[in-house]
This record gives structure tokens, sequence and C-alpha cells, in this order.
């Protein structure tokens, strides 16, 4: 029943970035372009997940941060903030504004075809596959 659940919400989730317009990276490209051709029409999207995401915390702290199943949720703070997070926010950021796609957008369009999608997974892929010996190096070299 869990897998059946996940499935569902997966696709769920797949097809609001779809008709929402996310996987369409001409849109998202537009939407970062506030100094040229701006499209204004993903605040909408931000605002749809913004506010259920607001009930969902409110939720959440009425029931002292714990799961539906009782399991105690973390709590966000800044202990976890360090250079790691900061480079690779960046890197993700810069990728995602370069190429108009993060990984859920790109799932999605590469499921129906879309040949940017695929090559911006595979690019994701490799990068995640070299950046633990290139941050092993960089690690090396600042210790050195």
């Amino acid at each position: 029943m869990r897998n059946l659940i996940s499935f569902s919400v997966g696709g769920l989730f797949g097809l609001g970035l779809l008709i929402s317009g996310m996987t369409d990276t001409t849109k998202v490209i537009g939407w970062l372009d506030v100094f040229g051709t701006w499209d204004p029409t993903l605040a909408f999207v931000l605002g749809g997940a913004i506010v259920p995401m607001a009930v969902a915390w409110q939720i959440g702290a009425r029931r002292g941060n714990r799961a539906f199943n009782g399991t105690a949720l973390p709590l966000l703070s800044g202990e976890g903030v360090d250079r790691s997070l900061v480079v690779g926010s960046t890197l993700f950021g810069m990728g995602w504004g370069l190429a108009g796609l993060c990984p859920g957008p790109a799932l999605a369009s590469a499921m129906f075809g879309g040949t940017g999608g695929l090559a911006f997974l595979l690019a994701m892929a490799l990068g995640m596959f070299a950046a633990p010996p290139l941050r092993t190096r960089l690690d090396r070299a600042a210790t050195a």
C-alpha cells in the first residue's frame, strides 16, 4: 500500500510540474530573467507551493512536530550549514538557472521524451559521481 501511495503522489507531483510549466525550460529561464523578458507566471506556482506548506507547518507545530504515525520530525537549525552546503547550493542554483531545470522537472521532462531533461539528468549524475573525489582532493589541498 505504501508503494502505491508513493507512486500516486510522485505521479501527481510530476503532473503538477508538467501542468505548471516547470518542465518548459524557456518558461523557467523567463522567470529568472528579471532584467529582460521576465515571465511572472511561475509566481503562481511558487504561491501554490508556499500556501499548502505554510498550512502543513502550522499543523506540524500543533502536533508537537510529530508525523501522523507519531515519529518526531527534526527541527531545522543552522547547525548543518557548512562550506559543502553553501558551495553545493550555489552550484545547484547556477545549474538550475543555466539549464532552466532542476531534478524533479528534469525527470518529468525526460519521462515524456524531453531530450533536454535527459541531458540534464546525465550531467547531474556525472556531477554526483565526480563530487566526492573532487571534495576529497580539495580538502587535502586545503589542509596541506
